[in-house]
């Protein structure tokens, strides 16, 4: 998967406008960074990718790009 199908995904799982993340937003900072995002993404992760995050594994995450790499999606 691209980085732009991945911030794609993302928009839509933090319900965001398309074309509104570039990778570099803090986690922290997102309005709708929240649990239900957390396990979305956890659900993204294993239906995309066929991996099985514990949440503990993304908690070290601070960005969307810090995201993207626990996937495997890079630049």
């Amino acid at each position: 998967m691209s980085k732009v199908e991945f911030l794609g995904h993302m928009n839509e799982i933090l319900e965001l406008p398309s074309g509104t993340l570039a990778g570099v937003e803090k986690l922290d900072e997102l309005y709708s960074w929240n649990s239900l995002a957390m396990m979305s993404f956890i659900a993204f992760a294993d239906e995309h990718f066929r991996l099985s995050l514990s949440p503990r594994q993304f908690m070290s995450a601070e960005t969307i790009n810090d995201l993207g790499k626990l996937v495997g999606v890079t630049a």
